[in-house]
Formats: structure tokens, sequence, C-alpha cells
């Protein structure tokens, strides 16, 4: 197993376990297959196990799987505080200890402001105390290193990294969001201000392996290095010095053996320019079907209107490159099950987006033609129901 240095020295495993997606077995995590896989990508070296306070069940199961096979002074574990439910400073404590109680230890290595959004929802959790609540923790030693999970663009990324003097973060990246999200960018900026960066789906939600299309299996299969389509995806991350661990939520066997494998081979820089000429190309490939070429940065928010334009058009990507459900599935949520609507139907052609937007998409008609497709019978109707409830 490789490691790489947090901002204090230690030596984390590059390989970290997502403890989200363990299988399950009657509606519960399956313990048996849970315990096997965990302890397995232990004795391959891996050290870092991160869950959160509202993955059902997972940090009571691996609470009770490290208790029973002591290894807690092993490994680090990194969960996460729901802000958004916190309401008050006796809230925090009532939360922090209860994921304690379940993970059955008496601190926790790693600890996120789990889906921080931007500087706003931070300055609301300084007013409740949240930094003098850190320090106190930290001196005590119940916590001992503080960061944040993010999901955004690269601005709000970069604008939270100076909020605070955290100790490490987290964001998604892989070979597709590489221009998207917090990005390259971000990721650069957190490590030039000595932030360790945690990287969560590396494979996309398994788009990168289960969902290729075929012309994008064609290119790996056909390049002169063979590696699997994951294997690829994780040494892609490895390659960037900036990356110190990246998540993988393993829930086979297989998927333990195959990543510490990979983890345990990869090297700095193997990756040249051919390589990443090959996965320019597999982008490429996967990015035929996209209707919109929207990276969802972001500089088109926010709407007078409040359209979630970015979430528009990744559910109108999604429609056409994996799946109609799934696409309307995204669209619904994203618009239709919030307090106040944020569909393309909103729109009322001012263009202030477009002024903004770095790629120069056509946004007004874009909007339209996912108008057009999304938002059909059926959508209606479950706008319609979603607005009963929320109101309910």
């Amino acid at each position: 197993m490789n490691y790489r240095k947090d901002k204090y020295g230690n030596e984390l495993s590059i390989l970290g376990f997502g403890c989200m997606r363990f299988q399950t077995k009657f509606g519960k995590i399956d313990m048996e297959k849970a315990e096997r896989q965990i302890m397995a990508a232990i004795d391959g070296g891996v050290n870092y196990f991160d869950t959160a306070y509202i993955y059902p069940g997972s940090e009571a199961a691996i609470g009770e799987i490290f208790e029973k096979n002591a290894v807690r002074d092993k490994i680090y574990i990194a969960t996460k505080l729901p802000h958004y439910l916190i309401k008050s400073r006796d809230e925090l404590d009532k939360l922090f200890d209860e994921e304690l109680r379940r993970l059955r230890t008496d601190h926790i290595d790693y600890y996120l402001m789990h889906m921080l959004t931007d500087t706003a929802t931070w300055a609301r959790l300084r007013k409740l105390g949240v930094e003098e609540w850190i320090a106190e923790k930290k001196a005590s030693g119940a916590i001992g290193q503080i960061g944040f999970s993010y999901h955004g663009n690269s601005d709000m990324f970069c604008e939270l990294i100076d909020a605070y003097d955290w100790d490490f973060c987290m964001i998604q990246y892989n070979y597709m969001d590489e221009n998207s999200q917090a990005g390259r960018r971000g990721l650069r900026y957190a490590n030039s201000k000595g932030l360790p960066v945690m990287i969560m789906e590396p494979l996309r939600g398994g788009r990168l392996v289960t969902r290729l299309p075929d012309k994008a299996k064609r290119i790996f299969s056909e390049y002169k290095i063979k590696h699997s389509p994951a294997q690829w995806a994780f040494r892609w991350l490895w390659n960037q010095p900036e990356v110190t661990v990246v998540l993988s939520g393993m829930n086979t066997d297989e998927m333990v053996s195959d990543n510490v494998g990979t983890a345990s081979d990869v090297q700095i820089g193997e990756l040249g320019e051919e390589e990443e000429t090959m996965l320019r190309n597999v982008v490429c490939a996967i990015n035929e079907k996209m209707k919109v070429g929207c990276t969802g940065c972001g500089y088109c928010m926010p709407c007078p209107k409040n359209v979630d334009i970015p979430g528009t058009f990744a559910a109108y990507n999604r429609y056409y490159v994996d799946s109609r459900f799934e696409g309307l599935k995204d669209y619904a949520m994203c618009t239709a099950l919030r307090k106040n609507s944020t569909a393309a139907s909103n729109c009322f052609d001012c263009g202030k987006c477009e002024k903004h937007c770095p790629q120069n998409i056509e946004i007004r008609k874009k909007l339209k033609e996912a108008r057009r497709d999304l938002e059909g019978p059926l959508y209606k109707i479950v706008a319609k129901l979603a607005k009963w409830l929320v109101r309910f």
C-alpha cells in the first residue's frame, strides 16, 4: 500500500474505505460481508475509513467491527457533522456524542462539516459557536483534525478554504469532473494552502465503470497498456501529488482486492501525455450523447427566476447519456422537490445567465429544449404532488 502524509505528518493510505455502500440483507447492512471486506482492506494496508451520521447504519456497523477486531489503534476514522440539522450549540454536542457512541470510540480522527455549501452557511454555524466548539473538542482530543466536504463550483470552494483554518477537505473529483465541481483548480488551491485533499466519487457513482458507452470501452481495450476502467480512473487520480486519499465505496471482496492491488503499485507521474490524451478521448466518447456542454461551474447563477440551470442541464444530459428514468428522477429532485420551484419553465428569457457562461452556451435555447423533454405530464403530476407535500 502506498501512503501520503496529512498536514501533521500522519501517513494515510492513498486508498480510503468509503462506508456508505455496504451490501444489505433484509434491509440491514450485511455485517458478515462488511466485516470480511473491512478486515481484508486493513490487512491490505488501508487505514482511512470514511462514514457519516446520515449513512444508514454505517457508523454503528463499523464501530462494532472495529471493536470486535481490536483495530481502533490501527486505523483512522472520518465522519461528518450534519450541520443542516443543527439549530443550537447544544445540538452540536448531542449529535457528536451520538456519533461517538455509534462508533464505540472516544475520539474522531478526521471530522468534517458535511456538504458545506457556501460561506453563508459557515457564517450561520459560526454564529452558533461552532468555532469555539471545534477548539474545545480538539483541545480535549475528541476531534483530531477538522475539515469539510463540498459539492459545488471552484470559486465558492476556494472561498471556503480561506474562511477558516481547516486541516483537510473533501471534494468530488474524477477525470470527468476535472473542470467541474471544485475541479483541478480547487484541488491545487487547497494543496497550495497545505491542505490534504480527500477524493469522493472517483468513479462517478460507478458510471465510469458500469455505464461506459461502447466507444469508451473500445478506447480502453485497444490501448497498449492494459488496465480496467476502474484502475484507469484511480490511477489518473493518484498520478496527481495533490491528491491525498481516494475513497472507494467497496462492497465486494473483488473490489477490495483489486483496489488494494492498484493502490499498492501506482506511482506519481506514471501517466504521461499519451495516457492523458487517451483519457480525454474517453471523456469525449462519454460526452457524445450529451445535449449541453455544461461543466456545472455555476457562473450562470443565481437566476432571477430561481431556475437551477446547472441542475437542469445535468439532468438533461443524464436523460440522454444514461436513461430517461434517471434523467427525469434527477430533474424532479433538483426542481420539484424544493420549497420554491427551480424548473426550466420559470425562465423568462432575460439572458443574464448567458453573459457569464464561460462555455458560451445558448442557455435560454437549451433550457427550452430541456423543458420540452423533461417537463412532460409525469413531471407535472410529480411537481403538483411535491408542492402539496412540501406545504403539508
